[in-house]
């Protein structure tokens, strides 16, 4: 008999490695310090943490229970928690607590969630062997999964599943012994354990190290609970979690007010032993509502200038700013003429037309051929097809293909993109099926915005007088994002887009990509990609740019000095590189998304028809940075559930915007994206380059299209803008807009609104400060209080801090006629500008001796995936 071994002895030494100073954060909160004290509060954060973390399951700073779990599609359940984190804010500490909800396996019987993977009702319909087709797919999903043993009585052993067996348990064989006789794995249960198999013919987990062989049947393993679903959620399952993620904004501040109570911080001992207090309020802040700005059509039409109501329009009785004419196009039907009659088709195309008409996008051909495809075929000679037909149809070179798909499934989708984009370079316009039996004239309106700006057109535009930064003098707007692979990915490259405006309207954008090594956040060959784009500004609008503002997405507050101190060195040395001395102005602003402050409006007058906050609400105090210069904008409508601001952060500001001017530009540059007649709740520079590296992730790596997205699910069809090879070259004429139609526009002030937040106050021996006259937004953040620590009070005025024209916060020309009394209207930015017209030789090329912006048709882009021409 094996003797029984005793517990493991640890010895552990403890070392004092340095002492937390609290009153460096009092400083820091009042403003009197630069340098975030990130001891200070990573202590805080842990000792905040500590209870819940002993009851709940734990993932990053986010609390999960599986009470009121609910089961989704392939074996998945979602389960609800809660997001707690620590924020500094100005004069006081904050407790951001918000709902959260993510993905886990579903625990218990590994053959029920193999029923559920496999698409089957339950265990019982698994009576027929499985396919290898299926067989991969329920390895993908098993892999990696933790399983425990049934059959051994209390001995509940855990592994990890590696793969599964190519064959049933009744056909998996292997060596018994010392004898070396082989048995299989369903006549040695049934010897060693008497455990006769219900389901001999399913396949067997190979656990542990692959090498040793281990094989377990399926039915003998439970998977081990709380294990998270780290894979990328199929359609369906996304689906499911946005509708049990879902909540109207009185529901979820309702949530977050009874997460105090829920993670026991009310009765915490671990809290009064360090003297810490929590409100248990939400806090109370300081907002206002930014007016929606004059949107500018085509002088011919019945209304050429409308101003938007909750941040959204129609195109009845507009044309389009700039409409192409399409001369050449074909559309192709993936599936067969029965599925899809030619008359149908017809019909639609009919209405299509008439609609673009309608708009100001004219079709010359309106019999364009249509041909049928196998979803499941050759798509690549589908589409090569296709643009021969039209070319010798029309005998012009086709302009784009219209496919008309079954359904929303991403292969076919992708793989069509794929093709248009890299091989033949033509723009193509998806079409679900549905739709197209169903034609509504809404629907053709929003596929002819699709389509005109796929070909060089201009939906709609806002005058000079509403983008003064970017009309007085030549002015680039940069957006950049890095995409990594998603979980579980095999690719491991990372893939960055930089896109610049290309028009004293920011209508028009180019673009430029690059592969780089994967989970780096930093753009490596940032310097190059600048480069390519203001030699594009200079060749389309004949003028260098003197002023740069750069709206960069996807960087935590971890990475805000590597950010710093690289990218905008590399946008300097692009800048030297072209020519020396040129040295642009730059502001560089953070674009965050993935955040947890949400915002609720105490009166019902503030809201929107969903309960959420007015397009053009602006918190920039109460809950912001304590020294530096951020603010939340909440730019779009709600249209379901509760709407997210974006989260705007200055770290570098040579063009010295005041809060007014950088709100107010930001604002309305949302209702610029060129293919939706709302507000959208990123401005479009970010918008774009988010879209821009998604779609060159499938070029690059051919990893599927629908990637998570802090901008709302998937893409489906709405991207950025078609590609068109340079082999493409021109097919479409633009009407010119006249000069006489660009108007001046004129926006009233902008009006304070009461809201709440989903934070609340963490006092440290302190009340919180009275607040500043203005509107008032209630919000999701706790705060806490100490023995013998004052952080009441306000910031000390402008901190200067960092490099190069950082400064400290700006309050906005309301805050501060609330502060100091009465001011006339907001006064515009200071700005410091850097003169390139009388530069000497330079990389852009003949100077130009135009006087202002020409409107831009394209701009040439190379990339290292391919010589591609982005329409935006």
């Amino acid at each position: 008999m094996a003797l029984r071994r005793g517990p493991k002895k640890f010895k552990l030494v403890l070392v004092k490695v340095g002492e937390i100073n609290m009153q460096r954060l009092g400083l820091f909160l009042e403003g009197r310090i630069g340098e975030t004290p990130m001891d200070a509060i990573m202590a805080l954060d842990i000792l905040l943490r500590h209870r819940p973390s002993l009851v709940y399951t734990t993932i990053g700073r986010c609390f999960y229970t599986s009470d009121s779990a609910a089961s989704i599609a392939n074996g998945a359940q979602l389960w609800q928690g809660f997001h707690q984190s620590l924020r500094p804010s100005q004069g006081k500490m904050l407790i951001n607590l918000d709902v959260s909800a993510t993905a886990f396996f579903q625990p218990g019987p590994v053959v029920d969630m193999a029923a559920k993977v496999l698409g089957r009702i339950s265990a019982n319909d698994l009576r027929s062997p499985i396919t290898d087709k299926e067989r991969v797919k329920l390895e993908k999903t098993l892999k990696g999964l933790k399983v425990v043993v049934t059959h051994r009585g209390h001995i509940r052993r855990k592994y990890r599943v590696s793969r599964i067996s190519t064959t049933p348990a009744n056909r998996t064989m292997f060596q018994l012994g010392e004898s070396g006789a082989e048995e299989s794995v369903a006549n040695y249960f049934a010897t060693k354990y008497s455990t006769t198999l219900f389901f001999p013919h399913l396949p067997c987990l190979i656990v542990g190290d692959p090498s040793k062989m281990v094989y377990l049947p399926m039915e003998v393993c439970e998977v081990v609970p709380g294990q998270r679903h780290l894979r990328k959620l199929n359609e369906r399952q996304t689906a499911e979690m946005i509708k049990f993620t879902c909540q109207p904004p009185h529901v979820r501040s309702n949530k977050i007010s009874a997460g105090i109570t829920i993670l026991q911080q009310r009765d915490n001992e671990y809290l009064k032993e360090f003297g810490v207090q929590i409100g248990h309020e939400m806090a109370i802040v300081n907002a206002r509502v930014l007016p929606a700005p004059a949107i500018s059509y085509h002088p011919a039409s019945k209304e050429p200038v409308i101003t938007p109501r909750e941040g959204a329009w129609n195109l009845r009785d507009k044309m389009v700013a700039q409409g192409v004419s399409i001369r050449s196009w074909s559309v192709v039907a993936f599936g067969a003429e029965q599925d899809y009659p030619v008359g149908a088709i017809q019909k639609f195309i009919t209405l299509l037309v008439q609609t673009c008409e309608e708009c100001g996008v004219f079709i010359q051909n309106r019999q364009p051929p249509i041909s049928y495809s196998n979803p499941h075929g050759n798509i690549e000679k589908t589409l090569i097809d296709a643009y021969m037909i039209a070319g010798n149809s029309f005998l012009e070179r086709p302009q784009i293909i219209v496919c008309i798909l079954p359904n929303t499934g991403v292969p076919l989708y992708a793989e069509i993109k794929r093709v248009s984009d890299t091989v033949i370079g033509i723009a193509t316009q998806c079409i679900q099926a549905k739709h197209m039996f169903a034609a509504k004239r809404q629907y053709c309106a929003n596929v002819c915005l699709k389509i005109n700006v796929k070909l060089g057109g201009m939906n709609s535009f806002l005058s000079n007088a509403q983008l003064p930064f970017v009309s007085e003098r030549p002015t680039i707007v940069f957006g950049a994002d890095v995409t990594h692979p998603a979980p579980g990915s095999a690719s491991n490259q990372s893939i960055a887009a930089l896109v610049g405006s290309m028009d004293a309207q920011c209508s028009r954008y180019a673009a430029a990509i690059r592969v780089q090594k994967g989970r780096q956040e930093v753009i490596q060959d940032l310097a190059s990609m600048a480069v390519e784009l203001l030699k594009t500004f200079y060749q389309t609008c004949g003028a260098k740019p003197e002023r740069i503002l750069f709206y960069r997405d996807g960087v935590s507050e971890g990475h805000f000095a590597d950010i710093l101190r690289t990218e905008v060195e590399a946008i300097r040395t692009a800048c030297a590189t072209l020519e020396v001395g040129y040295r642009p102005t730059i502001s560089y602003v953070v674009v965050q998304k993935r955040h947890h402050a949400r915002f609720f409006p105490i009166r019902k007058e503030d809201s929107d028809r969903s309960g959420n906050v007015l397009p053009g609400t602006v918190i920039e105090s109460g809950i912001t940075h304590p020294s530096e210069f951020d603010f939340y904008l909440c730019s779009h409508p709600g249209l379901q559930g509760t709407s997210k601001p974006t989260h705007y952060h200055v770290i570098q500001d040579e063009n010295r915007f005041s809060a007014d001017s950088l709100q107010e530009l930001t604002y309305r540059l949302c209702y610029l994206y060129c293919r939706a007649t709302r507000s959208v709740s990123v401005c479009p520079p970010a918008y774009y380059a988010h879209l821009v590296a998604a779609r060159a992730r499938f070029h690059a790596t051919g990893e599927g299209w629908f990637e998570s997205s802090e901008f709302g699910g998937g893409f489906g069809s709405s991207v950025v803008g078609s590609v068109n090879s340079s082999m493409a070259g021109g097919g479409s004429s633009v009407s010119t807009l006249p000069p006489s139609s660009i108007n001046s526009g004129t926006s009233g002030p902008s009006a304070a609104v009461p809201l709440t937040s989903s934070m609340s106050s963490l006092s440290l021996g302190s009340s919180v400060p009275s607040m500043v006259p203005g509107a008032v937004v209630k919000g999701g953040m706790v705060g806490i209080g100490g023995g013998g620590l004052s952080i009441g009070g306000t910031p000390g005025g402008v901190i200067p801090g960092g490099p190069g024209g950082m400064l400290g916060k700006r309050p906005s020309m309301m805050n501060l006629a609330s502060r100091t009394g009465p001011r006339g209207n907001s006064a515009s930015s200071s700005i410091a500008g850097v003169s390139a017209s009388n530069l000497g030789r330079s990389e852009f090329g003949a100077e130009s001796t135009a006087s202002g912006f020409r409107v831009m048709q394209y701009g040439v882009v190379k990339s290292e995936l391919a010589s591609v021409m982005w329409y935006m």
